[in-house]
């Protein structure tokens, strides 16, 4: 493993050997305890043009979105973001103790209001078959924003494995990194780890760099095309 930020390079089983020693465990992503909710599928439904290819070459070429919850004390809260699968930045986020059509029209336009977003490809952003993805609202959001619908099929979570990734990560270390005691608190913890998650967490994936590292590459990338 690297740790870039000192030029460390730290072979993983070390690591293993240094953590046992020191009886230091690592953070153990459990299962969500909250139930799923099934709603009858009227409403539109689009085609699976992702198809489980998680891979995108440029920005803005693939988004998937989707919304989960949990609770602090007795108030469950929603949270929606939009993911770009370049870097998987979230590039929106929002939190809400309602989880309705306006929370996803809110994310909407928080991904998309700023020139971050600008592309001359086609973007699609895929999303399970929730009710608010399925709205006449939702639809007129993707045709504002000049956005390709994508859905998984019906059931199939691992169709939108990458968001449903994060927030098992989400889940599993916010709560420890950050403090939930009132919903006032979750509403700053949740965007401290946001701003953690694209700029302070190193990603395998991504070449051991942080989401917002991996997109300053694309950026000085595109630079230097345009010198030559």
């Amino acid at each position: 493993m690297v740790r870039q930020d000192y030029n460390w390079v730290v072979n993983h089983k070390r690591v293993h050997r240094i953590m046992k020693k020191l009886n230091i465990k690592a953070i153990i992503r459990k299962k969500s305890p909250y139930k799923r909710y099934h709603y009858k599928r009227a409403g539109r439904i689009y085609d699976n043009l992702l198809k489980r290819n998680f891979h995108a070459d440029n920005p803005n070429e693939k988004l998937v979105t989707d919304i989960t919850e949990f609770k602090v004390h007795n108030t469950t809260l929603y949270l929606s973001v939009i993911m770009d699968l370049y870097n998987n930045e979230l590039i929106a986020s929002q939190l809400s103790s309602k989880n309705d059509i306006k929370l996803v029209e809110d994310t909407m336009h928080e991904a998309f209001k700023g020139k971050r977003n600008e592309t001359d490809t086609d973007t699609i952003i895929h999303s399970d078959q929730g009710m608010q993805y399925r709205s006449n609202k939702y639809h007129q959001l993707i045709q504002e924003y000049n956005l390709t619908p994508s859905m998984s099929r019906k059931g199939t979570c691992l169709d939108n494995a990458c968001v449903e990734g994060f927030f098992s990560h989400f889940k599993a270390e916010a709560f420890i990194l950050y403090s939930f005691k009132s919903v006032k608190e979750a509403y700053k913890s949740v965007e401290k780890y946001i701003h953690y998650y694209n700029n302070q967490r190193y990603q395998k994936r991504l070449n051991r760099m942080t989401p917002a590292q991996y997109f300053i590459k694309w950026t000085e990338y595109q630079a230097n095309s345009l010198v030559v």
